[in-house]
């Protein structure tokens, strides 16, 4: 009896749960009704039903993307001309390698979603895909308001960190034998199934965009989405409107570089903007608050900084561990981590006359990677050709530069901090008072009269 599913899209139901399967079947249920109404031949759906569903959560083109990739699925193998509607089987098999698949089956129809030729596509095409893909994903968010907190600046055009992003994924392409794409030609080269398998295995963050694409903008299994591992929940303890310099596509991007623990919130500790320029309240905020991201904008706009693994602490030696690291935000997205040559990862020092006092990361001293200074507004990216810690080049347009943002985000949970509040002395209401107590070496008489915390 009629069961419409060929072979190949019973054997693909076998990746879904029962009551995700049940719930795959409502949908394209819903999409064929309105493609057929009461037609009782084979039930597939139009590009314009799809639309229709999906509304204006996701952008047109990539709702044509999908349509194309779902309908230019083979399940018979003959290879004859796609329809131009999406079959049972087609939707059935594209959603299981979309959602469930291995990197293979994900790049079969990521192939077909770039073009509707068989064989290899250009690199300029799934350069295309790939920032269409980074800005549906903002899209989507934005959307169904999902943003956690963050928020995202509207312009004509693509977002220029949307174009970051994608640049950055991108970037993650080889080509054949295991060679980075060269130069101005990459666009040129062609890329084939096994390349973007690779890229795909490489680039996680391909997957995971594309899960977000189906579940946020079809509203298909959205429970086994964790949203909190892609973007952080945003906490700003202040009443103010308090813009960042980060905006979703690069907190994204920063957050899939820090262990699962600390993916789920981020809490500001301190912003030149609602702050001050001073670096003795940097100091009073930052210190002893656990694992931080700390970046700052220079004043040709570039958008750098560092991920601070542990506590920062006042001392004249360094601290920190080889999971540092540095990044670059704009104009270009990149990370740098450990090179395993030194143990310079982080170094917080004040009042100090024979050695630096200022913020540094990487490097040596006065040759830091990246160097803010306690003449608060100055630093320097110094890296000849690369810093010896991090592998990182210069971070800003200078290499002395000035700049008025800087932003410090402690990662995690924050449990921690929010118990050394509850406990705080007179002396712990003033950030500034603290660091210079702190920095001048003098000891803090009421320390020792704290009541001692109750065990959790």
């Amino acid at each position: 009896m009629g069961n419409s599913r060929s072979q190949a899209g019973q054997n693909f139901c076998s990746q879904f749960l029962p009551e995700e399967q049940a719930e795959i079947d409502r949908l394209f249920d819903a999409l064929s009704s309105e493609t057929h109404g009461s037609d009782t031949s084979p039930r597939s759906f139009s590009l314009k039903a799809l639309k229709n569903h999906v509304g204006e959560a996701l952008p047109p083109e990539m709702v044509t993307r999908l349509h194309d990739g779902m309908r230019r699925v083979d399940l018979t193998g003959k290879a004859k001309g796609p329809s131009d509607n999406v079959s049972q089987g087609q939707f059935t098999v594209s959603m299981s390698r979309l959602l469930k698949g291995n990197s293979e089956e994900k790049s079969l129809v990521i192939l077909k979603m770039i073009s509707a030729t068989e064989g290899p596509v250009k690199a300029r095409e799934v350069q295309k895909f790939t920032e269409d893909l980074v800005g549906s994903v903002v899209h989507v968010l934005s959307y169904r308001q999902e943003l956690r907190g963050w928020t995202q600046k509207r312009g004509p055009g693509p977002p220029a960190r949307v174009q970051a992003l994608a640049a950055q994924l991108f970037s993650e392409m080889d080509a054949q034998g295991g060679e980075k794409l060269p130069g101005p030609q990459q666009l040129d080269c062609e890329c084939d199934r096994a390349m973007i398998e690779a890229w795909v295995f490489r680039a996680p963050l391909v997957a995971t965009f594309l899960s977000v694409v189906i579940h946020r903008g079809f509203l298909l299994l959205r429970s086994p989405l964790d949203l909190a591992a892609l973007i952080p929940e945003r906490h700003v303890d202040q009443e103010r409107v308090f813009e960042s310099i980060l905006d979703v596509p690069s907190v994204i991007y920063l957050n899939s570089h820090l262990r699962r623990e600390q993916q789920q919130r981020w809490r500001l500790l301190f912003s030149s903007e609602l702050h001050g320029h001073s670096f003795a309240q940097l100091c009073g905020r930052i210190t002893h608050r656990g694992p931080c991201v700390l970046l700052l904008e220079d004043h040709d706009g570039q958008v750098f900084g560092g991920f601070a693994s542990c506590s920062w602490e006042v001392k004249p030696q360094f601290q920190g561990d080889d999971t540092c690291f540095l990044f670059s935000v704009s104009p270009r997205m990149a990370a740098y981590t450990s090179t395993g040559y030194n143990d310079h990862y982080m170094y917080l020092n004040h009042g100090q006359q024979t050695i630096p006092n200022g913020l540094g990361m990487g490097g040596q001293h006065n040759y830091f990677g990246l160097w803010v200074d306690v003449d608060f507004g100055k630093g320097h990216s110094k890296a000849k050709p690369k810093c010896t810690t991090y592998n990182s080049p210069q971070l800003s347009a200078q290499e002395n530069f000035s700049f008025e943002k800087m932003e410090v985000w402690a990662v995690g949970d924050a449990s921690g901090s929010q118990q050394a509040k509850s406990n705080k002395s007179i002396l712990d209401v003033d950030p500034e008072a603290q660091a210079l107590l702190e920095i001048t070496g003098r000891s803090r008489h009421s320390e020792g009269l704290r009541d001692i915390p109750e065990a959790e």
